[in-house]
C-alpha cells in the first residue's frame, strides 16, 4: 500500500457521479470467452462500475481499490463483494478466478507484479480483460476545446503513467492474446455533467493542488458558446481499447469458452 499512487480519493464521490459508464456489450462478450462464470475480480474497481457490470453476467464478483474513499463511493449489489486492496498483492486465492477485469487502472499499476499477481489468482484457462478510454468525442468545435484543455491547460500536471493509456495498444501483455470486437461508450449529457467529468481527471486535480485555482474554468465559457443551450443533452462516446488474455490451460492447449447464457442476469 506504501507505493499506490492515490489521485482519485479526493474526488471519489464526484468520480462515482460523473464518470461514464461501460456498454452492457463489453460485459456480455467476456461472458462469451469465460470458461465458467462463477467468479470474476474487477481489479482497480474505483466506484464499481464495471463490477456492477460484471455481476450481471458472473455469480459473484470481488472488486478491489487501493483507494478507501473509492471503495466507500462504490455502487453496493448483493454478488459484489468490495474489498480495500491493492491490484499487485489482492489476497485472492490461487487459482480462483475466472476472469479479471481492469477498467481504465492498468496504467496505475505495477505491471510486472500484478501480471504476476493475475496469473497466480487465474484458474487455468483464465481471462484477463483489460481496458482504457482516452479523448471524448461530441462535435468538433467542442472536442477542439476538450483537446486544448487536456494538452495544453493541464498538459503538464498529468501524471507520467498516462502515457500508458494513449499507448495501450502496445503495453506489454504477456497473455495469450485475443482479438476482441470494437466497443464504445456512449453518455447523453448536458453541459454541468461534462464540466464536471473533466473536475475528475487526476491532471486537474493535480492543478488545482498545484495552483490553488480551477482549471475547467479556463475553458468554461469556450465550452458554453459552443454547447448553446446549457441544459440542452449532447451524445458523448469514448472509443475503447481493449486488451484481452487467457492463460495456458494446465494442458498447455488452447481453453474453450462458456456458451453464452439465455438470458442476462437482473444487474
Amino acid at each position: 500500500m506504501a507505493t499506490f499512487k492515490d489521485h482519485f480519493s479526493k474526488q471519489a464521490a464526484d468520480y462515482a457521479t460523473f464518470r461514464p459508464r461501460y456498454p452492457e456489450k463489453l460485459f456480455d462478450y467476456l461472458g462469451t470467452i469465460a470458461q465458467s462464470r462463477q467468479l470474476a475480480w474487477d481489479c482497480g474497481t474505483g466506484n464499481g462500475q464495471a463490477a456492477v457490470g460484471l455481476a450481471s453476467v458472473f455469480d459473484r464478483v470481488i472488486a478491489t481499490d487501493a483507494s478507501e474513499k473509492q471503495i466507500a463511493n462504490a455502487q453496493s449489489h448483493q454478488t459484489i463483494e468490495y474489498r480495500v486492496a491493492p491490484a499487485e498483492n489482492s489476497g485472492i486465492g490461487s487459482e480462483t478466478i475466472d476472469l479479471i477485469m481492469v477498467a481504465q487502472a492498468l496504467h496505475w499499476f505495477d505491471l510486472g507484479r500484478f501480471y504476476g499477481e493475475a496469473q497466480r489468482v487465474l484458474k487455468p484457462g483464465g481471462v484477463l480483460a483489460a481496458s482504457a478510454y482516452n479523448l471524448l468525442h461530441i462535435e468538433k468545435a467542442i472536442d477542439e476545446i476538450v483537446n486544448r484543455y487536456y494538452h495544453e491547460v493541464v498538459g503538464p500536471f498529468w501524471p507520467p503513467e498516462r502515457r500508458l493509456v494513449e499507448q495501450f495498444g502496445n503495453l506489454p501483455f504477456p497473455f495469450q492474446e485475443v482479438d476482441p470486437p470494437k466497443f464504445e461508450m456512449t453518455a447523453h449529457w448536458n453541459l454541468d455533467h461534462l464540466l464536471g467529468y473533466l473536475r475528475t481527471w487526476s491532471s486537474t486535480q493535480r492543478f488545482i493542488a498545484a495552483k490553488g485555482g480551477d482549471p475547467v474554468e479556463q475553458i468554461a465559457e469556450a465550452l458554453r458558446s459552443a454547447w448553446g443551450k446549457p441544459g440542452q443533452t449532447r451524445t458523448v462516446t469514448w472509443p475503447i481499447v481493449v486488451r484481452i488474455g487467457r492463460k495456458p490451460s494446465s494442458t498447455g492447449q488452447p481453453a474453450g469458452v462458456h456458451k453464452r447464457r439465455a438470458s442476462r442476469k437482473n444487474a
